[in-house]
């Protein structure tokens, strides 16, 4: 039998609460799978997905297996066996990450004959957008709802960027009350990224300094940055891990130090139960900033 599968999965943070989905296509049927794990990273919802996959099939295979994480891939056609001869051990002694579901899938790989392609995410495949949001879903059913505070000021912010680098912008709708501003700007020559940070810089300095003020943000970079890896940059004189200079690092110290001023709360809007009408309105004038950049 020939099948066709996609699957993908992911975590928010990561790690953080997980979420994994897989399509399995054979002539004229479809069966579809999910699932969730409030403890997870981005790499054990890949291989759950995987597993879950080719659990689902009761006899050998002909398969053609369409995945956008290269750890997924590389692990199963690169380093698995000499992991599984090294007693699942790297060369120093460690053990292999996530070996539990290493050692599960591997077996349910060798009842079949499989092609393991790589997939760019986010590239227009329609299969794979499909098992990411399905993972996302699956991610976002287990996640609590954000509680948001009625007398803070909300900042909705949003970059775009053409290219990357390229001409980009960003755009701000500030609520405060019955209180409603917007602004925007845009950069000849930038990143997604850097937008996304200059977009919270500009959203700050629209408060007075000691506001309450509840950042809504679908970047999980800003996210992430502003909530989880700031503190490591900062005690490291704005280098990373490995002694390289943190990307935007001039934006990530202005924004710390914006952020001493105010009491901020990020909100993951990814997470929120309904669209934001502020974040779409934000996209369009980040969007439209991009085109005078």
């Amino acid at each position: 039998m020939n099948v066709t599968i996609y699957s993908d999965g992911g975590a928010d943070p990561n790690p953080g609460i997980g979420g994994w989905a897989a399509i399995l296509r054979y002539g004229e049927h479809e069966k579809v799978l999910t699932g969730n794990d409030p403890h997870a990273t981005n790499n054990r919802m890949e291989l759950q997905a995987a597993i879950a996959a080719l659990q689902a099939l009761k006899r050998p295979c002909q398969i053609e297996f369409h995945t956008d994480s290269e750890y997924l891939r590389q692990g199963i056609t690169q380093w698995i066996e000499k992991w599984a001869a090294n007693n699942w051990k790297l060369k120093g002694g460690k053990p292999v990450s996530n070996d539990d579901l290493w050692q599960q899938l591997w077996p349910l790989t060798k009842k079949h004959t499989i092609s393991w392609h790589w997939v760019k995410g986010h590239a227009g495949d329609p299969l794979n957008e499909m098992v990411d949001t399905l993972a996302r879903q699956a991610r976002l059913a287990i996640t609590p709802h954000a509680q948001v505070s009625a007398d803070a000021a909300r900042a909705y912010i949003r970059a775009s960027c053409k290219g990357n680098p390229g001409p980009g912008g960003w755009g701000v709708v500030l609520e405060h009350g019955d209180d409603t501003r917007q602004t925007s700007g845009a950069e000849p020559q930038t990143t997604n990224n850097r937008m996304e940070v200059m977009a919270a810089i500009e959203a700050l300095l629209l408060l007075p300094p000691g506001s309450s003020v509840q950042i809504f943000t679908t970047s999980d970079y800003l996210f992430q940055g502003a909530t989880k890896w700031i503190h490591g940059w900062r005690k490291r004189n704005w280098q990373k891990q490995d002694g390289k200079p943190v990307a935007n690092g001039e934006l990530w110290q202005a924004l710390d130090q914006l952020m001493g001023n105010y009491n901020v709360r990020w909100i993951n809007a990814k997470n929120l139960p309904e669209p934001s009408p502020a974040l779409a309105e934000a996209a369009k004038l980040a969007a439209d900033a991009t085109q005078f950049a």
